[in-house]
Formats: structure tokens, C-alpha cells, sequence
């Protein structure tokens, strides 16, 4: 299926050289603000404690939360559950002896709004069950990326390989690099969504790369340069790139808006990972192609010719 077909090659990789610049610089940009601003970390992460409370009717989360920023305890995290009547407040880590006066303190202030709320949990995160949750989390990335290379090694010559993980390594440092600049909140749900955007960009790379590896073995395409072969590839996908992807972004932007709270932070990650991810694929991607030295001779096997025998 195509939404349009471009019947002129656009030269993709006329810019590649600028392109990779750019993806260099903002590479080094998002390590430099990881390094010195760090990731947010969220409750899950930090430790503290999560109480669950339940109103008789609905109650404005918005309100909740701006109630609870007037007791300057740092970050508070608010959030329904399944309806407005149920309340998740998340409350950051200041010590056992501490938090239990926080607890007191929320539902003093809460009883003031209505006085017929009811704690119904209230739960102590330690700062161990912090750092395992990191661990886990570091893993769980790390096994994808580890997945991701096996994969992309035997599916592809390692010239294309090498240029995905790149590509997509590229994607998840730019998320992380955006978090700890604007320092959002870095919770379960945004490694969740940073894990999705490993598995998209992935697919977008392999898209290109087999319409790439297709274009060298075609009869038409032998006096083709390099760069011509390649930018045909890409044009050739461009309308399939724009549907799937035009049509994912409308979704995880509504998210954005209208998910609230709860969502924002995996829907942010999604917003910035599809967009990089096809900037990646196409113009962080191919243009490495080039630069590790790929030739026709890589992809496409001459035959022997038999030697006739001389009797």
C-alpha cells in the first residue's frame, strides 16, 4: 500500500556527512546533560512511600496534587486508579521515621477536603528495593541491546549490523539526554517506552536496510553508484515510513495530551523515540553504510566462471 509514490530518487545521502554531524553534536549534548544533570528518578527507583486512598465520590486529581505541593515535601506523584474515587499518591523518600510523619501529615491535609477519605494502603518503598529495581531495569535494557546485535549480526552483513546498533543506540541516549535536561520524572513507564523504541527503531532499520540489500542484487540497478542505490532504497520506503509512522505518533501524541499523568512520561518517551528513530534509520543509519566502506562486491557474489578442460 502507498499513499503516494515519488517517481524522482530523493539524494538522501548528498547530506549524510551534515546529517551525521548533527546526530554526533546532539549525541554528545544528551551524554554531556546525563552526566551533568542526571536522570530524575521517580519513587520506584529513589524509594519512599505509595498510600492508596478512596473517596466516596470522584475527586479532581489536579486539585490533590496542587493541595499537595503546598506541603513543599519535593516531588508528588498522584494518580487514579481506574476511577477519580480511588487515589495512588506517591510521596518521595525522607526516612522511615520521616515518611510515616508524611503519611500523616497527606491525610490530615486530604481530611480537610473530605473528611470521609479513607486510607485504605500505605506502603514503605526502602531505597533497596530502589537500587534492585535499577538493576533489574539495567538489565532488562541491556538483554534487549545484547538481543537486538545477535539478531542483526545473523540477519545482515556486519556493516549493516554494526550501523543499526549505532542507529539505535543513538535513539536511547537521545531519550535519556532530553529526561535529564528538562530532569521529567524517570519511572517504569518511560523504561517501558524506552524498550518499545528499541524494538521500533529496529524494525525501521531492517525495513531500509533489506529494500537496500534488494536494490544491489537488482539487474537495473548495476550502474548504480553507492549513494544512488541507497537513496533509491529510501524513497522507495518513504511512503510505507510515513503511513505506519505518521499514524503511531498521532496515537502516542494523543496520549500525551489526554493520557494525564500516569502516561506522560511513556508517551514522551515514545514521541521523541519515533522521531529519532526514523531520523536514525535514514540518515544516521545509511550514511554509516558508506562509511564503513560497503561495495557491491559485499552483498552481491560474482560467479566463477568453469575453466574449459583442453584435451
Amino acid at each position: 500500500m502507498e499513499l503516494f509514490k515519488i517517481k524522482r530518487d530523493i539524494p538522501f545521502m548528498r547530506y549524510g556527512k551534515l546529517t551525521t554531524a548533527i546526530s554526533l553534536i546532539t549525541f554528545i549534548l544528551a551524554m554531556f546533560f546525563l552526566f551533568t544533570k542526571g536522570l530524575n528518578f521517580s519513587v520506584e527507583f529513589t524509594g519512599g512511600t505509595v498510600m492508596q486512598v478512596q473517596y466516596s465520590q470522584g475527586a479532581d486529581v489536579n486539585k490533590i496534587r496542587d493541595d499537595l505541593h503546598t506541603l513543599n515535601i519535593g516531588e508528588v506523584q498522584v494518580q487514579a486508579l481506574g476511577t477519580t474515587r480511588d487515589i495512588m499518591i506517591r510521596l518521595p523518600n525522607k526516612g522511615s521515621e520521616a515518611n510515616a510523619n508524611l503519611s500523616n501529615q497527606v491525610m490530615e491535609l486530604l481530611k480537610k477536603q473530605d473528611p470521609n477519605v479513607q486510607l485504605l494502603q500505605n506502603d514503605f518503598i526502602g531505597p533497596q528495593v530502589g537500587e534492585e529495581l535499577v538493576s533489574h531495569g539495567l538489565s532488562a535494557l541491556a538483554m534487549v541491546c545484547i538481543g537486538i546485535i545477535i539478531y542483526l549480526s545473523v540477519r545482515f552483513e556486519w556493516r549493516f549490523a554494526v550501523s543499526a546498533i549505532i542507529a539505535n543506540m543513538h535513539d536511547v541516549i537521545i531519550i535519556l539526554g532530553c529526561f535529564a535536561l528538562f530532569q521529567w520524572e524517570f519511572s517504569l513507564t518511560v523504561l517501558a517506552g524506552i524498550l518499545a523504541v528499541l524494538g521500533y527503531s529496529v524494525n525501521e532499520s531492517v525495513v531500509v536496510f533489506d529494500r537496500i540489500r534488494e536494490n544491489f542484487r537488482k539487474p537495473q540497478m548495476r550502474d548504480k553508484t553507492i549513494p544512488e542505490v541507497i537513496d533509491n532504497a529510501i524513497t522507495a520506503t518513504m511512503s510505507r515510513t510515513i503511513i505506519t509512522h505518521g499514524s503511531t505518533e498521532a496515537m502516542v501524541i494523543s496520549m500525551l495530551i489526554f493520557g494525564g499523568t500516569a502516561l506522560h512520561g511513556f508517551a514522551m518517551a515514545l514521541t521523541i523515540g519515533i522521531v529519532f528513530g526514523v531520523y536514525s534509520s535514514v540518515l544516521v543509519a545509511s550514511p554509516l553504510l558508506m562509511a564503513f566502506g560497503l561495495n557491491r562486491q559485499n552483498l552481491v557474489k560474482e560467479r566463477k566462471k568453469k575453466e574449459e578442460i583442453v584435451v
